[in-house]
């Protein structure tokens, strides 16, 4: 019987975590972390505000927790899109960047959500580490990938490249989260995809079979 009863016990839990973190996601989104108190987290969650400490051991630990969920979430959209994609590298590079590149993860929410814990990053050691992580996790997988292309280049370069390219696809992805109605369908994953292969020296914009937004483009915009 009892058996029986701990997978649900366990689900529960999971989904309370899950819950206080959606809780604080949406109350630091609308109105920034002084939104975000203990008492409207676990009002949003609909639990009591004993159970913030129960699960996270502080306000602070959900705040980190919450930023952690924000992180991964846009990584793992790039590490999804590579299933089911073909072995050659610069496939899988193409997919992994447009991933990043097109909704859901170019989402002015999430623009805003990010904001919001950025500005304690410098006050919070514990953010801080996390946001390091998070970058790290995002950009060593970009390495990672980079490296996989047949270019003749030193570690030191690759890290290098690495950097330049995580900070090309920062920028889009802010711009186009912010000013959605800027760009054109698919515009900033073509845009993406050409800046990425300029500083690596490949043409990714060939790499289309994985890439809907590429089909998509304008007659002589891959041009």
């Amino acid at each position: 019987m009892q058996h029986d009863r701990r997978p649900y016990l366990r689900d529960s839990e999971e989904n309370r975590r899950d819950s206080l973190i959606s809780a604080t996601q949406a109350l630091v989104a609308e109105g920034g972390p002084q939104a975000a108190t203990v008492r409207a987290i676990a009002g949003r969650a609909g639990v009591t505000p004993g159970l913030i400490r129960h699960y996270f051991g502080s306000k602070d630990e959900l705040f980190r927790a919450a930023y952690a969920a924000l992180m991964d979430g846009m990584t793992g959209k790039g590490t999804d899109a590579l299933e089911g994609v073909g072995a050659e590298p610069g496939e899988k590079l193409a997919a992994f960047i447009a991933a990043g590149l097109r909704p859901p993860v170019v989402d002015a929410r999430a623009v805003g959500l990010w904001a919001g814990f950025l500005h304690h990053v410098q006050s919070d050691p514990g953010l801080l580490a996390q946001h390091e992580t998070g970058y790290l996790s995002y950009r060593n997988q970009l390495e990672q990938l980079i490296g996989g292309l047949h270019r003749p280049v030193s570690p030191a370069r690759l890290r290098q490249d690495a950097i330049a390219c995580n900070a090309v696809i920062d920028g889009l992805w802010l711009e186009g989260s912010i000013l959605p109605g800027g760009f054109g369908p698919g515009e900033l994953v073509r845009i993406g995809l050409r800046a990425v292969g300029a500083i690596l020296g490949i043409d990714l914009l060939q790499y289309g079979t994985f890439v809907p937004e590429i089909a998509m483009a304008p007659e002589g915009e891959l041009s």
